[in-house]
């Protein structure tokens, strides 16, 4: 009888864990200057040599890295990605996801099925960003994620959207600015606002300066539910309202409203279900699942995304074609005449 591709499935989280605690434990970094032998790689990252051995056993046949002798490894090419110094690192995306906070949520999907509220709250006694508030090594774990994450897609919204159009543009939820640089080194003359929490912008001068943008681009903290800067042309939310359900979603996009003049627009960068499920939504559909149990929020198909703006005294202008490979689509809004006040 045939292998369940469900059971391989179902046995995805030992591969999951051995690259977390390949991540963990730097051990990228620590092979980045040539092959070493476990017991070399043990000293460097204080682990137990015999352990380390058998998963480094198993990450060759993850292809994370190769084993040119016995007791001797080197890293692939894919490996390298889990050193946290080069551009295309996924370190933090790796860290962030298979994190033990986020490891323990999805262990209590099936009662966050039969009830509907997001496990997060109930295994660590806060939501998400509280919880960050409190633990800023998880809070820097996440930020890097989120960087790694757009970095991947932001050549594509540049693309996309004729960001030409605009004189000021205020990326909110915007973390260290790296789509924000990406537009602004597209666009010159384009002025910046960068708006996010004060420990997501922690990094936000590094990123700006080494695109040659920090001259024209405002660091601002701030908390999206309560106000955002007034006077922009453009208020730019990247993988912002799926962290969200319905009313928190609404809330911030009153804000935004709040703020915006009549010609100015929103700009939802986000994945788009669609009505029936195709393959190349696995992804949107696994990061859903995961906003069911980590944020309460979800990911929308274009008409939620509608009835969303409405509630917010805002109505769609256009919808992008698909910013390929990924199934993110740009939402331009612009205001309606009577909007509600936030």
């Amino acid at each position: 009888m045939a292998r369940s591709p469900l059971l391989d499935m179902a046995f995805g989280f030992m591969p999951a864990q051995i690259i977390y605690t390949a991540a963990e434990l730097r051990l990228a970094d620590a092979l980045a200057d040539g092959p070493r032998t476990a017991g070399e790689l043990a000293e460097r990252t204080g682990t137990h040599a015999p352990s380390l051995l058998r998963l480094l056993r198993a990450l060759t046949v993850l292809g994370a890295v190769r084993q040119p002798e016995p007791d001797r490894f080197a890293l692939t090419d894919e490996g390298r990605r889990l050193r946290g110094d080069v551009p295309d690192s996924i370190r933090g995306l790796v860290g962030l996801f298979c994190a033990p906070e986020v490891w323990r949520s999805w262990g209590e999907l099936t009662e966050t099925v039969r009830t509907g509220e997001y496990a997060w709250e109930r295994v660590t006694g806060g939501t998400p960003f509280e919880y960050f508030a409190r633990n800023p090594e998880l809070s820097a774990t996440f930020n890097a994620a989120m960087a790694e994450g757009t970095r991947d897609v932001a050549p594509a919204v540049v693309k996309a959207h004729d960001f030409g159009r605009y004189r000021t543009i205020a990326d909110l939820g915007g973390g260290n600015g790296t789509l924000l640089a990406e537009i602004m080194s597209a666009v010159p003359g384009l002025r910046g606002v960068l708006f996010d929490l004060p420990a997501a912008l922690e990094r936000a001068g590094r990123t700006l300066e080494g695109a040659g943008v920090a001259d024209r681009c405002e660091v601002v903290p701030g908390d999206f539910f309560e106000a955002v800067p007034e006077g922009a042309d453009a208020y730019l939310l990247k993988s912002v309202i799926h962290d969200w359900d319905d009313e928190k979603a609404a809330a911030v996009l009153r804000t935004c409203r709040a703020a915006m003049t009549p010609g100015a627009r929103v700009l939802i960068v986000e994945p788009v279900l669609p009505p029936l499920v195709t393959p190349e939504f696995r992804g949107a559909l696994m990061s859903d699942v995961n906003m069911l149990v980590a944020t309460g929020g979800r990911e929308r198909t274009e008409a939620e995304f509608r009835d969303l703006l409405a509630a917010a005294g805002l109505r769609p202008v256009s919808v992008s074609d698909r910013l390929e490979p990924t199934t993110y689509r740009i939402i331009e809004a612009a205001p309606v005449e009577a909007a509600p006040r936030p």
